[in-house]
């Protein structure tokens, strides 16, 4: 069977460097925010262009303490998409907040700027749009209209760490963003790990103050807060990762061109806007009879995943929150979209494999 992801490819790509940084860690003994971990904020700020990175456990807990630091609480109502993975919901749920979703662009799947306004009242406190599939949302008009009611913006860029929009990195566009270090991120470290980014430097110091217990200083805890520290291993992977991430990120684009162009007559490709560049944290299709087209593609030993195949909204553990609501375009791409191996470590043999599988199974069902 060929890997959905390909993680042993990098790593042996990688491997002499690797294995040096993660060495270096193990005999320097600093397993928790050693200097490998301020290194990596510093290079991931500079990276992305703004004042300050704060690494945190994982991509979850920067959703969490982002929103811990601006404040978000009982009633307090978050306006976001129904086509994520659940955390970017939950973690508004966790704090006591309500959940408000808008639904989706019928071509990019990110939140469509057009309908927010209609969602905010009185009790809105935080917009969050997320960056689906690794591409970003349209933050001109959003921030427009967040800037217009007062409101601040919270990028979750768990699937975008190195797309643009409009020229710009993904992670520069809200008074806070967050990404995710997953392992099957397109920068993914080998365990979990994430980071809020920020040029507000009070947020920046209350978001290192909530990830280490709400310390300022040795024992002296000034707010509430949470073990959310990366471990200094992580940062040791991340920064060799770092080194090939530029020509990664042509490799995904490269071969999701190759893709487009053979599974264009077949299926729904994804679309980019013309100001945008994805980093392709998916590849992901639309098509009729989905469950077919992935048996199909089983039989032929090429692995699929479904994201997502239920909305936020309809998820057994949100509808007493949000009550029966319909987002009829997000409720229609969770049934038609399917995503294909990708990674930037694809033959041409395997795109191939996988593009003529692809228009076979179409073609059956």
């Amino acid at each position: 069977m060929m890997e959905f992801i390909d993680l042993k490819a990098q790593y042996h790509a990688l491997q002499a460097k690797i294995d040096e940084n993660i060495r270096q860690v193990l005999q320097s003994g600093k397993f928790i925010m050693g200097p490998e971990v301020y290194a990596l904020e510093e290079r991931l700020a500079d990276y992305v262009g703004v004042k300050h990175c704060i690494t945190v456990a994982n991509g979850t807990d920067a959703l969490l303490i982002a929103m811990m630091a601006l404040g978000i609480g009982p009633g307090d109502e978050v306006i976001t998409s129904p086509f994520s993975f659940i955390a970017t919901a939950e973690m508004a749920v966790l704090l006591g907040a309500k959940p408000v979703y808008v639904d989706i662009d019928p071509n990019t799947y990110n939140l469509d700027p057009s309908l927010l306004e209609a969602a905010i009242t009185p009790k809105t406190k935080l917009i969050l749009p997320v960056d689906i599939y690794g591409q970003c949302a349209d933050y001109d008009p959003i921030n427009a209209i967040a800037n217009r009611y007062g409101l601040p913006v919270v990028e979750d860029a768990a699937q975008s760490f190195g797309a643009t929009y409009k020229g710009r990195l993904a992670c520069g566009f809200g008074k806070i963003a967050c990404t995710s270090f997953y392992p099957s991120k397109p920068l993914g470290c080998y365990g979990d790990g994430g980071a809020c980014f920020t040029n507000d430097d009070h947020l920046a110091n209350l978001i290192r103050q909530i990830r280490n217990h709400g310390q300022e200083s040795s024992y002296r805890h000034v707010v509430l807060g949470m073990n959310s520290r990366l471990d200094s291993i992580q940062a040791a992977v991340l920064l060799a990762k770092l080194e090939v991430f530029p020509d990664e990120l042509k490799r995904r684009n490269k071969i999701a061109a190759k893709f487009d162009g053979l599974l264009c007559e077949y299926v729904t490709v994804p679309y980019v806007e013309p100001h945008n560049s994805s980093v392709y944290a998916q590849y992901t299709i639309q098509v009729n009879d989905r469950d077919e087209v992935r048996q199909r593609l089983q039989e032929r030993h090429i692995p699929t995943a479904v994201h997502y195949p239920m909305p936020i909204h309809k998820q057994p553990v949100m509808t007493s929150s949000t009550g029966n609501i319909a987002l009829p375009i997000s409720e229609e791409i969770s049934a038609r979209v399917v995503s294909l191996p990708f990674h930037p470590y694809l033959t041409e043999d395997e795109i191939e494999a996988i593009a003529q599988a692809v228009s076979e199974a179409i073609a059956v069902v």
